[in-house]
């Protein structure tokens, strides 16, 4: 059995390793690395699972290290990690959940040939429906690239791309939440000023977004498709979307996406 070691017992942390206990995954075989005393208790006592406020003592005899932590931590943990007992050539892996942050940074600190797999996950991966893209560094192999898909299968779904493609990624999938949940907003807000209640509009609005994203995935038609399905000529639908298509929506979402990966690139380059 896999031994998995997570770094970082913050919300993504706690996603992965609730997803894999109730994947079947083996208490004994996950450990976290969390320095936050209360959270750390939290974790140990929700998950029955063994804590450790040291990156070394967890990254000790663990097969996979998940690096789930922010941005500007990676180096401190890469420093922890320099007085643990690493070794690329037993098969050890280190997977990195920490946003912007490429392979070259870790393997530039890790012993040579030590294999990498990043990640960019997506918080929907708290309700079990993430939307992971994983990359290989220059020395993970195929098989470590399905390893870290079956890990992460187990909270959503697994896409794998070359690292070059992680930063539009990041604008899709990373930040696509944000953009889906704006748009729940103004339609919620629209509600309430054509006369709904708070209550009534948001409940109206959530399930036809859940319902709708669920035609999309399921029913294997396209998102035109499906939307030239709804959309009778000369009706209420037609009207709205003149509307939204008048006020630049498609221009918005492409500047939009351009300025996130535009973003993460910079965030990469300069590690912070």
């Amino acid at each position: 059995m896999t031994r998995i070691a997570v770094i970082g017992g913050g919300k993504i942390g706690e996603a992965l390793v609730s997803g894999l206990l109730q994947g079947g995954f083996a208490t004994k075989d996950l450990v976290v690395s969390e320095k936050f005393e209360a959270r750390a208790d939290t974790l140990a006592r929700e998950y029955s699972i063994r804590v450790t406020a040291a990156v070394a003592d967890a990254a000790e005899g663990a097969d996979v290290l998940v690096v789930a932590v922010k941005p500007g931590d990676v180096d401190a943990v890469l420093a922890d990690l320099a007085h643990a007992d690493l070794d690329g050539d037993r098969d050890q892996l280190l997977v990195s959940l920490a946003a912007g942050i490429p392979t070259s940074r870790y393997e530039n600190k890790l012993p040579a040939g030590f294999p990498v797999v990043r990640v960019m996950p997506n918080t929907p991966m708290l309700v079990g429906e993430g939307a992971s893209v994983i990359a290989a560094g220059r020395h993970a192999k195929a098989e470590h690239l399905e390893l870290v898909s079956d890990i992460l299968s187990s909270v959503g779904t697994v896409t794998t791309v070359p690292e070059s493609q992680i930063d539009a990624v990041t604008a899709v999938s990373g930040s696509g939440p944000a953009y889906f949940f704006l748009i729940a907003e103004a339609m919620i807000d629209a509600g309430v000023a054509l006369g709904l209640s708070r209550a009534v509009s948001t409940e109206l609005v959530v399930q036809t977004m859940t319902g709708s994203a669920a035609m999309l995935s399921r029913s294997g038609e396209s998102a035109p498709d499906l939307r030239a399905a709804v959309t009778s000529p000369g009706g209420t639908t037609a009207a709205a979307i003149r509307e939204l298509e008048r006020g630049g929506l498609r221009t918005a979402f492409y500047e939009a996406l351009s300025a996130a990966r535009k973003r993460s690139a910079e965030l990469g380059a300069t590690g912070e």
